[in-house]
């Protein structure tokens, strides 16, 4: 039914669009396309925003249909960025499959591995038997992250809008954090850091100093953001009264995060469904009663500060741990752990000779048994679990299923992006075409969760 301009078609259609002409904007001919409308005497015209527009977070497409300047209809198209993932985990091992998974939300890597591995030790019955300063290291990771990821969602909005000076700001400060985990885990991003039974390996000496000299930087460098932001009547005239979400539609969408609280709910599931010890850390959810984009700002904006507390709490008990002295940061059991045992040679790279005289010479069957751990991989009981934690964008929930073997038998992730981006079309019907791009940043939606 839809024409490439000059010329445009009159006919049957989707639901509720017969008689409407159609047009295919392939960029820059929005003049040609408007006069032509105009000879038609029609100002209904649907338009495709994405996948390729910058505002669409790189590859959703937005199906518009317009009278004049108002959203009439929006409608999401997803799929554009689907890669498998979660096919891929059922053919490699249980620890393999973090490398997979991190990759999903790539600006919130760290949250997907917690909330596999979390599965994994569930299935395994092991989830009280993991070391404290492994789960502080999750704590203090995911928290960091979290940060990381509302800063991001706050800068690429302004970006949007056509404030780069707001970008420029937000990556910097990010910058801070990704030094952070390239100090710990080796990587900026796609981590693989945390396994199932623990984390990878311990901090190196010296790095809850290097966080406490980072802090002060990346607090000062919120301030600087939400100056620049709340304190801002074009953008606050650009935010307030768009992309409205009343707490009735939040609810019956089955939003969460940001969105649901934005609407005065104050559910986090660090609260209400405790994990990784954080019902001992004292820290606020926000919430707010705006429902809106700049609402949902406000709420991000006052989380990051919430995590730096969160983050403050784990630092202390990091610190009272390391004088104790070391402590290990993987399950005991050496039939689920790996690595095992980890000693890098003085070149940095792989395990030092000590290391490798000690295995191949005390326990030819404690070698075997780590060739065929790392090979194979353990195996995890028959079962399945659903595990949820509390993604920076809001309800994250892993469905495994394991039929006794080294791989999973069945791999679901509940991205909160996915959900979230459900609200789209209430977002932006009645609106400006200008306003859908503040309804999409406010949702924050990541495609590398959405589609996955």
């Amino acid at each position: 039914m839809a024409a490439t301009f000059p010329s445009a078609t009159r006919g049957a259609g989707p639901a509720g669009t017969e008689g409407v002409h159609e047009f295919t904007a392939a960029g820059g001919d929005w003049d040609e396309i408007s006069a032509e409308a105009e000879r038609l005497g029609d100002e209904r015209i649907v338009i495709n925003m994405g996948p390729q527009h910058p505002s669409t977070h790189g590859v959703l497409r937005i199906v518009l249909e317009i009278e004049g300047e108002t959203v009439t209809e929006a409608r999401a198209g997803i799929g554009f960025l689907h890669t498998g993932i979660e096919k891929n985990m059922e053919y490699r091992t249980w620890t393999q499959g973090v490398t997979f998974c991190t990759r999903m939300d790539y600006v919130a890597p760290l949250f997907q591995e917690a909330g596999y591995c979390l599965a994994v030790e569930k299935l395994l019955g092991i989830t009280d038997d993991l070391p404290e300063r492994a789960t502080l290291i999750r704590v203090l990771m995911m928290e960091l992250n979290r940060i990381s990821s509302h800063i991001v969602a706050i800068g690429t909005g302004g970006n949007e809008l056509g404030a780069t000076t707001m970008m420029t700001i937000a990556f910097r400060e990010r910058e801070e954090i990704l030094r952070i985990f390239e100090a710990i885990t080796g990587l900026r991003m796609n981590h693989a850091y945390i396994r199932p039974g623990g984390v990878a390996q311990d901090l190196a000496p010296g790095t809850t100093q290097m966080i406490r000299d980072a802090i002060p930087k990346i607090r000062d460098g919120i301030g600087e953001l939400e100056k620049l932001t709340l304190a801002n009547p074009i953008f606050i005239g650009r935010q307030k009264g768009v992309g409205i979400l009343p707490l009735a539609g939040a609810m019956a969408l089955g939003t969460a995060g940001p969105m649901l609280r934005s609407a005065g709910v104050p559910f986090d599931l660090r609260r209400a469904q405790p994990y990784c010890g954080y019902e001992t850390y004292d820290f606020d959810v926000i919430t707010d009663t705006g429902a809106d984009a700049y609402a949902r700002v406000v709420v991000r904006f006052k989380e990051m500060r919430e995590s730096l507390k969160i983050v403050q709490q784990v630092l202390d008990r990091l610190e009272a741990q390391d004088r104790k002295g070391k402590q290990p940061v993987m399950v005991a059991d050496k039939k689920i752990a790996w690595p095992a045992q980890l000693s890098v040679g003085s070149d940095g790279q792989g395990n030092s000779l000590d290391h490798i005289r000690q295995i191949m010479g005390t326990s030819m069957e404690a070698l075997i048994h780590h060739f065929k751990l790392v090979t194979e991989g353990f195996r995890v009981p028959a079962g399945q679990v659903y595990q949820q934690i509390e993604h920076p964008k809001g309800i994250l929930g892993v469905h495994l299923v394991s039929d006794g073997g080294t791989r999973p038998y069945r791999v679901h992730f509940r991205d909160p992006s996915f959900n979230n981006l459900q609200s789209l079309s209430i977002l932006c019907e009645g609106g400006t075409i200008a306003d859908v791009v503040i309804s999409v940043a406010s949702i924050d939606p990541v495609l590398g969760g959405v589609d996955r």
